[in-house]
């Protein structure tokens, strides 16, 4: 029943969260940024905002100067005088004149008529759009429970609960906790040595010893790249009708390293962007410009490249912004943005830093540019053979006559081809030698140009630093400049989603005037100075987030708290939260003893239903199911094609990866609990378990189901899940030694070999018990 009442209360958690600030507006002046711009973009900006196109009446309402100014003999708004102010005159009307008319499907009400009121009573003080200012880095507020903090993060969290009237819930209990940091930082379960030595260590930095050692790990880089592939659109087919296959991993395992060694966050920006641009760019830097050669590529007969060239640049531009700005810059393609300042100029302005990359409009598979990623080995090999086909070419000249030496060359070509070909290749950006000319696209069609423009950034945000060259190295020496308002904030909001499931602005792409503001904005912009001052330091960053008090909270939710704040946004408790698709899987190899724990490479194909790859993509070759050691790589790894979701993956929302996603979606539906019920990884994972406990506790299932239990969940089973789980293997016993055929045909699952040791009928009860354990809402959980 309190699970019913949460979905209820996230389906009006918004209305609820409007209805809580306007309360608290009634009770303090109003805030303009706070209150009144909210209404304002909502309800006025379509007509009355940015888009010049679109734009009645000649009027804005989006800018200062215009909201207070005088047209035909009336004032929009006169501070202090909402019955001389046209603005509110207009939306408290009652006649035809009432605006928003009533044909646009918009409408301000009492409330919100009675907040512009005090507004204007209150003098009509305006403010700049919150995000387009550079951050502050504020004091520490004053607080009243001054033992609970126990970083800078605390104070602004707790100073909202007291200003509420709450308190932050008890600390987590260490098993529960231990399971919670290994899932965030690494997305794994902890082992049970791992739980052991924890709960055993009574230091008072136990806890912080262990965020050190999990962030050394090399899983760390792994669990962390996952969120970047899905910003990145990474994946191994181009997309599109014939979605071909292409080979990106070396990109997907730069980023990998690049975590692992907590490379900077601004180096790490300035390699991806424009790797190949920095003055004698290395190999793994032009690598890593393969971030923006993730997008898809179509070759399918009868398209117009030029038409797909602009596509891809535009996919460029707008995952730029969704990336490091939180922007909605794709909605000033066609027009200018009508909610933001962005003009359909600044749109194309942003577009020709990268409409200068070599490529083509038709592309398959690994399209030029690209390079290849030849071994030690190989480039001594090709060096071999090239010094071996000069000596034949030099004899050939010495003694024309002579037909050995150019049957020799030719059958060292031969080899030296077949050698090239075998050489895997990753996509980059490079630069054309002659600078292609950027137009406006009028309404964002390729074949109608407007006027010509060149590289510049948004003027609203802040200008492009001095000594920045007019190329994507300048654009992202402006991304990463200190008095950028938004790469920082929109960087760290991402991290505090990572752990709190949500943001402290709960629409990470967009920091835009219709976006949310921040529930914390000044905790938001203190991290994001924090971040900078630390010279972009992640691994600094999530440790500071991890170890705070606010993170280590338990999750257990009380009615009354649940009703003051159903979507948990005063965080006076930690979050429950669905694993993705990929830790769910990744745990239950883990648990079983079938995880291959090895880094990078190209990528494999996991189990998977037969024929779906035909009956979707045209030009598919038949999906091959891995074998032996590939079959059980982490889902990182995991062959990414994108118009064939891996089904298993995509049943609990795992990104397509057809375009930038920076949100993780989770759903509940019956279609999950089948898939981890009767899906093959899963019922092998089961039997592995089961064989797994059987092996480390030979003496009785009194002691293997609870180690099957502590395997999974990090923790023993209450008395009440044992005597369960023990009442479950006893049913399941006697029904597998009335139907061994039943049972031999269950332990047969899945690729890895069966222990004869273990009789079938034993064997298939533990195995149900496991299935059982993986099933349970704990075990997909994050608690």
């Amino acid at each position: 029943m309190l699970r019913l009442k949460f979905s209820q209360a996230v389906i009006v958690g918004g209305l609820a969260w409007l209805s809580f600030v306007d309360v608290t507006a009634a009770e303090s002046t109003v805030d303009f940024a706070r209150d009144i711009r909210p209404i304002l973009s909502d309800n006025c900006y379509a007509c009355h905002g940015p888009d010049e196109q679109a734009r009645q009446a000649e009027l804005r309402l989006d800018r200062q100067e215009d909201l207070t100014a005088e047209i035909n003999g009336h004032r929009v708004v006169s501070p202090g005088e909402p019955q001389q102010s046209e603005l509110f005159r207009r939306i408290s009307s009652s006649d035809d004149e009432r605006m928003p008319p009533a044909e646009t499907g918009r409408s301000v009400n009492a409330d919100q008529i009675a907040l512009i009121r005090r507004w204007i009573e209150q003098g009509a003080k305006w403010q700049p759009h919150w995000s387009f200012t550079p951050p502050q880095r504020s004091e520490l507020p004053k607080i009243k429970l001054t033992q609970w903090p126990r970083n800078a993060i605390d104070y602004f969290v707790l100073a909202r609960l007291e200003q509420d009237g709450l308190a932050p819930s008890s600390e987590a209990d260490k098993s529960t906790l231990l399971r919670r940091v290994t899932l965030d930082l690494t997305g794994l379960p902890p082992k049970p040595e791992e739980v052991d030595a924890f709960l055993a260590d009574s230091a008072a930095d136990a806890y912080e010893r262990v965020v050190d050692r999990l962030l050394a790990s090399p899983r760390y880089g792994e669990r962390m790249a996952l969120d970047w592939l899905d910003a990145a659109r990474f994946a191994d087919s181009d997309g599109y009708q014939g979605d071909g296959h292409r080979t990106m991993w070396p990109w997907r395992d730069w980023v990998i390293r690049a975590l692992n060694a907590n490379m900077p966050f601004n180096q790490f920006t300035l390699e991806q962007l424009a790797g190949d641009l920095l003055p004698g760019s290395t190999s793994d830097q032009r690598i890593a410009t393969g971030f923006h050669r993730n997008h898809r590529h179509n070759d399918e007969d009868g398209i117009i490249p030029e038409e797909f060239l602009v596509e891809y640049v535009a996919d460029r531009t707008e995952t730029t912004a969704t990336v490091w700005l939180g922007l909605t810059v794709g909605c000033a393609r066609c027009h200018d943005h009508k909610y933001d300042p962005i003009t359909q100029r600044e749109y194309y302005q942003l577009f020709a830093y990268f409409n200068n990359i070599a490529e083509k409009g038709r592309a398959h598979g690994n399209a030029a540019p690209i390079v290849q990623l030849a071994s030690q080995q190989q480039k001594e090999q090709l060096t071999s053979l090239d010094r071996q086909i000069e000596n034949c070419r030099s004899r050939l000249a010495a003694n024309p006559a002579d037909a050995a030496p150019k049957t020799e060359m030719e059958q060292l070509e031969k080899q030296r081809k077949e050698l090239e070909n075998s050489i895997p290749t990753t996509m980059v950006l490079q630069e054309l030698s002659e600078p292609r000319q950027t137009h406006l696209l009028k309404r964002g069609v390729y074949d109608q140009p407007g006027d010509a423009v060149a590289p510049a950034v948004p003027a609203v945000l802040s200008p492009s630093p001095t000594d920045a060259p007019v190329n994507r190295l300048g654009l992202a020496k402006w991304l990463i400049d200190p008095a950028h308002p938004l790469t920082a904030r929109v960087t760290v909001n991402r991290y505090w989603q990572l752990f709190f499931g949500q943001g402290l602005v709960r629409t990470p792409d967009d920091f835009g005037s219709q976006g949310e503001r921040p529930t914390h904005p000044e905790l938001l912009d203190w991290l994001a100075v924090e971040f900078m001052q630390s010279d972009w330091n992640v691994k600094a960053m999530h440790r500071l987030i991890v170890t705070s008090a606010t993170y280590r909270q338990s999750s257990p939710c009380s009615p009354q708290l649940l009703e003051k704040d159903p979507e948990n946004r005063l965080l006076a408790r930690a979050p429950r939260l669905r694993l993705s698709a990929q830790a769910i899987r990744d745990q239950a190899l883990a648990a079983s003893g079938l995880l291959v724990e090895q880094i990078g490479g190209p990528s494999v194909m996991p189990y998977q239903p037969a024929g779906i790859w035909e009956d979707v993509a045209s030009t598919s070759s038949g999906y091959q199911v891995a074998e032996g050691r590939d079959l059980y790589r982490r889902s990182l790894y995991t062959f990414w094609k994108r118009t064939v979701t891996p089904p298993a993956m995509a049943v609990f929302d795992a990104s397509s990866r057809e375009t930038c996603t920076v949100r993780q979606r989770r759903t509940n539906t019956p279609l999950q609990a089948l898939v981890l019920m009767n899906d093959v990884t899963y019922v092998e994972a089961a039997r592995r378990l089961a064989e797994r406990v059987m092996q480390e506790s030979p003496e009785s299932p009194d002691r293997q189901l609870p180690h099957m239990f502590r395997l999974v969940l990090g923790r023993q089973p209450a008395p009440d899940e044992a005597a369960l789980l023990k009442k479950a293997w006893n049913e399941y016993r006697t029904r597998f030694a009335n139907c061994p055929d039943e049972a031999r045909k269950l332990v047969a699952a899945g690729k890895s070999p069966h222990d004869p040791k273990f009789d079938a009928m034993n064997l298939a009860a533990h195995m149900v018990i496991a299935s059982t354990i993986l099933n349970l809402d704990e075990t997909i959980t994050r608690e």
